[in-house]
Formats: structure tokens, C-alpha cells, sequence
């Protein structure tokens, strides 16, 4: 990125030399007398108005939404089975998710959405930039929450840097402890809509309130209070900064050609305070105004370039468009651009921003081969599975008529939401009976009923002729058929007959 720098200019902080590493601005941030910890300066943003702030209220209210609203979505499903949309269900050992259920062996299509998932942030980041960090992160949903209800009890930036400096009175006192008290009511309704994932909504709820619910739904609901609370409260900035791992991991993302929100300095440069009615020959547009500094909820100045600290929210772009508008400039000195765009206009070029191009084509190639993989393996998933345990003690029995039997156990998952007959069939030694404890001996298929979404152990006899038998173990397979599908497994048949030369 070329920068162009007044260096006539006398200015302070970190505006001083242009842009700031990152290193250079957490040695500045590091205490003056070498010690490794400074204490939190409090940040007041600004409200600012504009279309970034529009979309902020808009993803608020629509992730808010989602978040508590979901756990009370009905789903229809038949018998005693829950009737909640999404449910994580650990006592049953499922996962409910609307029309779809899943079964604890059936963890590598969480794995799957969980690989989907970081893939698609990795395309969007290297597209975008930090949409994610800046409009749909819990962190952030909350922090601008938080931030609006001190707005409400403390009012904006100058109102509440004010109070915070007054000394204590009972106009302070109402203030603060009414915040802190819709904060708690806040951190709580999060806590508690949280629980309602991993419980039956409706039935935990007036069992909470009354002493019933588990322990660890008390465990879990003051855990989330707590973290919303300070996180969201007291910490804020910091979380994104030194807390989470994303913006270290997005640097990898990122490349020349990012959109990031960025300050223009093709434009913007030479920066200075500009009167009305002079001139605007020699200069750039930016007029030192620190508008879209004051409007940051992370603090930072966005004019010193790309920053570890940024989250892309584009409040600095709607602060600048309103000064661009009042000095009579055009709007669009901060905004979702590309450095090798603003490079390419500093050396007289037209800038253009490349979608296509190595990065994007890996991230994207890689998230169509994991979707296609889990959408093949939905659309055919089997809603069977079977398990074939052979007796050990005693391995075999021999009949008065010499025949031999073996025992075995087959555990027959139905995963469907209807109960079914099971038929099965054994395939192994010339002549083989099969039977259960309940049903007569047959050398056709056994049919048992498998109820929905239950496991079955059904027990299972063989009889073999002995002159059937040419080997100590034959390798034989039960074929287990319900409406969901067929599974074959293989299993041998033990004896105590002689290898044939």
C-alpha cells in the first residue's frame, strides 16, 4: 500500500508517522514503565447513524431473534419422541434438528457441518474481509446490546464520559445500578435461552423457576450469565483483542485484494483542518476531524490502515459520510475497498477488485467437495445400523444329532420415525437353521419388530448339520432389512470340525 504523509505537520499520538504496526501499537498500549499489564482505558463510542449502523441494528434484532425464538419452535413427530424443532438431547442421545435426527455415531456429519462452517468463513474473510467479527459474532451482537442500554441509562459518548468523571451522587448511583441491573436481566434471558437447546423448552422452564430442572441446567445458565455479563459488560474490546483467536487466524485469510473497510489515502492525504469557504488545492479530503475514531467500539483509528483490532463494522464510514456531506465532499473517503485498489489509483491506475484468484479458488473448491460429501451422505444415509455379537462362552454347542449351534446377538438400531419389521437373513454354512428364543427354527428369514428411533437386541440361533461343516470357522454375514434400509454384516460360524485337506 503506498501511503502519501504530510510530513509538514505537527501532530501527536499515533497519527504522528502514519500508519502503525501492530507491534508498535501494543508497545504503546504497554505500560511506561516496562511492566506487561496496563489497565483498561474505558472506550465511549459515538452513536452514529447511516447504512452501517442500519445493518448492525438489523443483524442485532435478526440473531436475537433467531437465538431465542428457536428453542420454541415446534416440530410434529410421532410418538413420545420431542416435539422440538432443535434439541441437543443428551439424555435421549440425539440431535433434533427439524425433519433430522441424529444419532451419536452419526457425529461425522457435526464434523462435517463444523468443517463446512470454518470454510465458509475462510472464503467470506478472504472475499470480504471480517464480516463475520463485525456483524454476526455473539461477541459483537451483545457488546452493541450492552451499549445500547448504557446509551439508554447514561446517554451518548459526552453524557457518559461526564458521569463517569463526576463524583458520586444519587443521580450517578440510579443510573449505574439500573444498567448493571438490565444487564443481569440480559446475561440471564441469554443463560437461560441457552439451556433451552439441551431441554424440552416448554418443561424446563416452570421446572427451573420451581427447583426441578437439573443441576446442570443451573450450572450452565449461570456460566453463560456470567460470561455475557463480563464479556459483553466490562470486557468488550478486549475479548476481540487478546481473547479470541480469529483475528490472528484472518490475517492468513486476507490478501491485497480483501475488501476491508478502509480509509482512502489517495484521497484522504494531506489530512489537516479545513475552514469554510477555503480551498481544498493541495490537499486531501480527510479534515483531522477523529469523527470515526470516536464512533469505534474498539477504539481504533482506522486511518493508520489495517489493524488486528479492526472488526470492519463500518461505524467509521457512516461518521465520515456525514462530515464528507456537511463540508460538501463526496462520501466514500472510508469505505469497503481493496489496498491494491488504492494502490493502483495512487500510481494512476484504475482499481479493480479481483473475486477470482488463488485463494478464493481453494477455499471455494474445498467448501463445494466437503458440501457435495455431505449432501451425498444425507441423501444416503441409511436409518439402520447393525451390530452382530457372537457368544464367546460357550463358543459352540453340539445337538444330540450332531449339529452344531452357535448364539449370537444382534443389536439393531431403527433411526427412522417409524417402527418397522425387521427381516433378517443368515448366510454362511450349506443347511443353516435359524431361530430366536421365540420364534420356531425356519431356513428362511426371521422377522422382529424394531419400535422407531429405539435399539433392539434380538437373540439369535444357528444350527449348522455337522456334515455341513468343513473348518473350525466359516465365515458367514447377517443381511438385517427394515423400511430405512438394508445392512449386511460379516461374522463367522465356530465348530469344532477339522479343516478339510
Amino acid at each position: 500500500m503506498v501511503v502519501v504523509i504530510d510530513r509538514t505537520r505537527k501532530v501527536s499520538g499515533e497519527n504522528a508517522a502514519g500508519p502503525v504496526s501492530v507491534a508498535d501499537r501494543v508497545r504503546r498500549q504497554s505500560d511506561p514503565g516496562g511492566g506487561l499489564y496496563k489497565r483498561r482505558t474505558p472506550i465511549y463510542p459515538k452513536l452514529v447513524h447511516g447504512r452501517w449502523r442500519r445493518i448492525k441494528w438489523a443483524m442485532m434484532f435478526v440473531t436475537l431473534a433467531v437465538y431465542y425464538i428457536t428453542p420454541w419452535i415446534r416440530w410434529d413427530r410421532p410418538g413420545i419422541l420431542p416435539d422440538q424443532a432443535v434439541l441437543i438431547d443428551f439424555a435421549g442421545r440425539r440431535f433434533y434438528l427439524f425433519d433430522l435426527q441424529f444419532w451419536p455415531q452419526e457425529v461425522y456429519f457435526v464434523t462435517g457441518l463444523l468443517v463446512l462452517s470454518a470454510l465458509a468463513l475462510f472464503l467470506v474473510s478472504a472475499l470480504f474481509g471480517r464480516l463475520w467479527c463485525g456483524y454476526a459474532c455473539p461477541q459483537t451482537i451483545w457488546t452493541d446490546l450492552f451499549i445500547y442500554v448504557e446509551r439508554l441509562f447514561e446517554g451518548d459518548r459526552n453524557a457518559r464520559m461526564r458521569l463517569d468523571a463526576a463524583p458520586w451522587s444519587f443521580d450517578k448511583l440510579w443510573r449505574k445500578v439500573g444498567k448493571h441491573l438490565v444487564w443481569l436481566v440480559v446475561a440471564f434471558s441469554t443463560g437461560g435461552a441457552w439451556i433451552f437447546y439441551f431441554h424440552d423448552a416448554p418443561t424446563v422452564l416452570p421446572a427451573f423457576w420451581q427447583g426441578h430442572a437439573p443441576a446442570t441446567a443451573y450450572i450452565f445458565c449461570a456460566l453463560l450469565t456470567f460470561t455475557t455479563y463480563v464479556f459483553a459488560g466490562g470486557m468488550r474490546e478486549q475479548v476481540c483483542i487478546y481473547m479470541c483467536p480469529w483475528p490472528r487466524i484472518q490475517g492468513g485469510m486476507l490478501d491485497n485484494h480483501s475488501l476491508q473497510m478502509t480509509y482512502r489515502h489517495d484521497r484522504g492525504e494531506p489530512r489537516g483542518p479545513h475552514k469554510k469557504d477555503a480551498t481544498w488545492e493541495g490537499r486531501g479530503d480527510c479534515i483531522d476531524c477523529g469523527q470515526c475514531v470516536i464512533v469505534c467500539p474498539m477504539g481504533i483509528d482506522i486511518r493508520d490502515g489495517s489493524q488486528l483490532a479492526c472488526i470492519n463494522c463500518g461505524l467509521c464510514a457512516d461518521a465520515c459520510d456525514e462530515v464528507m456531506v456537511r463540508v460538501g465532499r463526496p462520501t466514500g473517503l472510508v469505505a469497503y475497498d481493496t489496498d491494491s485498489a488504492v494502490t493502483d489509483r495512487v500510481e494512476g491506475r484504475a482499481g479493480v477488485y479481483r473475486l477470482i484468484r488463488p485463494r478464493t479458488l481453494v477455499y471455494a473448491g474445498a467448501l463445494a467437495v466437503v458440501g457435495a460429501v455431505m449432501l451425498w451422505g444425507l441423501t444416503h444415509r441409511t436409518f439402520i445400523s447393525v451390530h452382530v455379537l457372537r457368544d464367546r462362552n460357550p463358543t459352540f454347542v453340539r445337538l444330540h444329532d450332531g449339529a452344531i449351534r452357535n448364539g449370537y446377538t444382534l443389536k439393531i438400531s431403527n433411526r427412522s420415525f417409524t417402527t418397522g419389521s425387521a427381516r433378517i437373513v443368515f448366510e454362511g454354512p450349506r443347511g443353516a437353521h435359524i431361530e430366536t428364543p421365540a420364534a420356531a427354527e425356519t431356513t428362511g428369514p426371521l422377522q422382529a419388530i424394531i419400535e422407531a428411533n429405539t435399539d433392539r437386541a434380538v437373540r439369535v440361533f444357528v444350527t449348522v448339520p455337522g456334515d455341513a461343516l468343513h473348518g473350525p470357522r466359516l465365515p458367514a454375514r447377517f443381511t438385517v432389512t427394515l423400511p430405512g434400509g438394508t445392512e449386511t454384516v460379516a461374522t463367522s460360524f465356530v465348530s469344532d470340525a477339522e479343516d478339510e485337506e
